[in-house]
């Protein structure tokens, strides 16, 4: 991945292969490796590339995603008091992941950055009435981050 990729172009290959993974899932590191290299939706890789470990914000959003689902889908869970992560659609769902991962253990953008970019990607991609959904919950774990930071 080129550094100057935008986090937005970032945020929307890694939605694009994690969204991928509902129809083929990555048993191992090496098969998601594989689908993150080999995404049509990824212009800077290809079959070259894949003896090359992968990098950069779509690469670290990816393998965060793909390696903490279980935790992810427990945080989202925890927010959303009428659907359970087994009740939501794949893109509402895949695009709750990216933003609980990057606002819980990624925290390196403002809470309102990653809570817009998600809510516009939904819009791309989502179902109407998708954006409410994602925005309760996710201003929801943003703000349990913000108080479970304070001393």
């Amino acid at each position: 991945m080129a550094r100057n990729q935008s986090r937005r172009q970032a945020r929307e290959l890694a939605f694009q292969v994690l969204y991928s993974l509902f129809f083929a899932p990555a048993e191992d590191e090496a098969a998601l490796r594989r689908s993150f290299v080999l995404s049509p939706h990824n212009l800077r890789m290809d079959e070259s590339s894949l003896d090359d470990e992968p990098e950069g914000f779509a690469w670290d959003l990816t393998h965060g995603v793909w390696r903490r689902q279980g935790e992810i889908d427990g945080q989202i869970n925890r927010f959303s008091h009428h659907w359970r992560t087994e009740k939501m659609g794949k893109i509402e769902l895949t695009l709750l992941r990216i933003a609980v991962h990057e606002l819980v253990w990624l925290r390196d953008s403002p809470p309102r950055t990653i809570i817009n970019e998600a809510l516009e990607l939904a819009d791309q991609f989502g179902a109407s009435g998708a954006k409410q959904l994602i925005n309760g919950i996710l201003d929801a774990v943003a703000k349990n981050q913000r108080l479970s930071s304070l001393p």
